[in-house]
């Protein structure tokens, strides 16, 4: 069965986790990452962008789904708020 990160991408991500191991690892926003997730997430996002053989990305929606589904086995969706009776 073939990698499904190339080698060079690994590489990036461990070059990641070990800024955010020393504490020099910033998100875009500039705040410290001090998650782990997050940590493989911006290595993988920068192997990306320098065209390394990383998959696609999962799309935000697609990923919250997913986690909802596995936590109750079926997927919820939020009920709108009512109005409040004063306010019509």
């Amino acid at each position: 069965m073939a990698r499904k990160y190339s080698r060079s991408a690994s590489k990036d991500v461990e070059r990641a986790m070990h800024k955010r191991k020393r504490g020099t690892l910033k998100s875009g926003k500039g705040g410290k990452v001090t998650s782990r997730k997050q940590a493989i997430a911006i290595g993988l996002s920068e192997a990306r962008a320098k065209g390394k053989r990383v998959p696609k990305a999962k799309s935000r929606l697609s990923a919250n789904l997913n986690v909802a589904s596995r936590r109750s086995g079926t997927v919820r969706v939020p009920a709108q708020r009512p109005l409040r009776a004063g306010l019509q």
